[in-house]
Formats: structure tokens, C-alpha cells, sequence
């Protein structure tokens, strides 16, 4: 029996090096796309902002996976959205396509024979048509009302053929798109947490400060003037490793910490006959108890303080927080 030749196998390219040249196409990719962006995006956000509908987002193969994912972006950013499938949509589908829709049709090509198929069923029925292609002079652009160029260069595949930097590409512009019409109408995290009831993120988005914050006789806090030792003490009951320093009608002048009380210490001071205003740090970090309680992590993390003092509009004091109450809030 004759054995047939074998292919001579090809050395394998290092995988790393594949990987970093298939990022950097697509990330070129990306790139380009925003020396290309002009009034044409910005008249895609305003018809889509202006619709009196819902937007449909469509695309065959790779460009449908692209499409799905789009079409859930908006939804869940505050534009109702839905991917409809470009062969059901001539079986049927069609009927879910209302005047006042806006139809963004996606085809790297622009001649996906099923889009431009019931393209003009689309207009008939009073939608609006954005396009998304790599090809500006395509039959799918020509017919739209405004057209999206998200082309590339190159695909990362090697044989220049499997979708891959367009898709990219494509994902990146439906991206700018959502975020740029939350923008446009103050799409808020409450109201991204009521599209997400079962995820983690209601539970940062809907709770406040006044929700987690110590309060009342839990707020460790002493009137200005008095001595330094007094307010070690009250550092102590309070257990949160600070004091506020308060004047009349209970406004915030100062902060005395555990950091304050050891530099305190090594200076020598006499806590008994120091008043605390000469040792607290003035102009303390403060927040509204009606604002997030995400917005208390991100003071913290970027003043790198444990602590926050919550203010009413006044000034005086109304609660206090650290970031165990955060922790135990499951915040962070």
C-alpha cells in the first residue's frame, strides 16, 4: 500500500505575537473611526432622538450579532430598541416595523441582499433609515437617510476575509451611538438600575447616603472649643475613627481623625490644654445625603479618606459614613 505524502507542517506563529497584531488592527480600526466621525453622526442621534417609535437594528451573519448586541445597548440606556432579522422580516416581521420607527440596516458590504430587500418596504411604512456599512457608494447607503461610514482598513484574519476588525468597528459606532443619545437626555443610574432589576448594579445605582450614613447620637461629634482630650473621647465612643467639630447651629467646621490625633502626639501636644479646632483638619470632605452612595466611593477612593461627613444644604451636620458602612451596604 502506498501511503499518501503528507503537507510538510507550517511552524506555528507565536500566539502572543498574533494576538497583539489582531488588537492592534482592530484598535486602529476603532481609531479611524473617529477622524471620520462628522454631522452625519450627530443627524443619526438626532433622528433617532426625534423618533416618535421605537428603533429596529438588522443584519445578516456576523453583522446580525453586531446588530443584536446594539439593539440591547439602546434598550438598556433609555432607547427601546429590538433586533429584528432581515430573512424573518420578509416572512412576517415586517409587521412589527411602525411610521415613526427608525430602521438602522448594518452590512460591512452594503449589498446584503436581504436588507436591501425590504429596505424599501421600510420606507414605505414611514421608518426612517440609518445605514451602517464599510462602503460608502453601496446600494444600502444610497438608500439611506443617513449614512454611518464604520470601514477599516484591514480585517485582523490574515486572509483579509473573517469579519473582524469591521465588526469591531461596527460595535464601537452602535457604542458612540447609545451612549450619545443617554447623554443627550440625561439618561440617569436610576434609571439605568429600572432596565436592570436583577443585576448588581440597582443595588449601587438606587442606593443613597442618607440610606447607609450613621445618624443621630451614632454621629460622633464635639463643639468647637473644646479640649483635644474630649475629643479623643468622643473619637472613641463614636468608633469610626473620627469626630466632627461643629459650631452653632450644628455646622461643620472641622474633622479631628485617628491621623489627626497621631501627628498631634508626635508634635507633643498637650491634648488636655489644646483646643481641638488648633489640631482637626479643616474644610473637611463632605456629601449630600441625598446623593449616591456610589458618589461617597469615589470621594474616598480619590481624596484616599476612610471617612465622610454628610452636610445638609446649610452645612450642618446630619450624618457620617466610612467605608465599612459601604461594605456592609454591599456598595463596594
Amino acid at each position: 500500500m502506498i501511503k499518501a505524502a503528507q503537507k510538510p507542517r507550517v511552524q506555528a506563529k507565536n500566539p502572543l505575537e498574533i494576538a497583539r497584531r489582531v488588537l492592534e488592527i482592530e484598535a486602529d480600526a476603532v481609531r479611524g473611526l473617529i477622524e471620520r466621525l462628522d454631522q452625519r453622526f450627530a443627524a443619526a442621534v438626532d433622528l433617532i432622538d426625534g423618533r416618535k417609535g421605537r428603533v429596529v437594528v438588522s443584519g445578516m451573519g456576523k453583522s446580525g450579532h453586531i446588530a443584536r448586541k446594539i439593539a440591547s445597548t439602546l434598550a438598556s440606556t433609555g432607547t427601546p430598541a429590538y433586533f429584528v432579522h432581515p430573512a424573518e422580516a420578509s416572512h412576517g416581521d415586517l409587521g412589527m416595523i411602525t411610521d415613526g420607527d427608525v430602521f438602522i440596516a448594518i452590512s460591512y458590504s452594503g449589498t446584503s441582499e436581504e436588507l436591501l430587500q425590504i429596505v424599501p418596504l421600510v420606507k414605505r411604512r414611514g421608518a426612517k433609515l440609518i445605514a451602517l456599512t464599510g462602503k460608502p457608494d453601496s446600494a444600502l447607503a444610497r438608500e439611506a437617510d443617513v449614512h454611518l461610514d464604520a470601514g477599516v482598513a484591514q480585517e485582523a484574519c490574515p486572509h483579509n476575509l473573517a469579519p473582524t476588525a469591521s465588526t469591531t468597528a461596527a460595535l464601537a459606532l452602535g457604542d458612540a451611538l447609545a451612549v450619545a443619545l443617554l447623554e443627550k437626555r440625561g439618561f440617569s443610574a436610576d434609571d439605568f438600575a429600572r432596565s436592570h432589576p436583577r443585576g448588581q448594579l440597582p443595588r449601587q445605582a438606587l442606593i443613597h447616603v442618607a440610606d447607609v450614613m450613621r445618624q443621630g447620637a451614632d454621629v460622633p461629634r464635639v463643639h468647637s472649643g473644646v479640649s483635644a482630650i474630649k475629643a479623643v473621647a468622643e473619637m472613641t465612643r463614636g468608633r469610626i475613627g473620627m469626630t466632627a467639630v461643629v459650631a452653632e447651629a450644628g455646622r461643620v467646621r472641622g474633622i479631628f481623625t485617628d491621623g489627626d490625633l497621631r501627628r498631634s502626639l508626635e508634635k507633643g501636644a498637650d491634648l488636655a490644654r489644646t483646643p481641638v479646632d488648633a489640631l482637626m483638619s479643616e474644610g473637611p470632605r463632605t456629601i449630600r445625603p441625598e446623593a449616591l452612595a456610589v458618589e461617597a466611593v469615589q470621594i474616598m477612593e480619590r481624596h484616599k479618606v476612610n471617612q465622610l461627613l454628610v452636610v445638609d444644604a446649610q452645612g450642618a451636620l446630619v450624618g457620617a459614613l466610612n467605608m465599612h458602612d459601604l461594605f456592609r451596604a454591599k456598595v463596594i
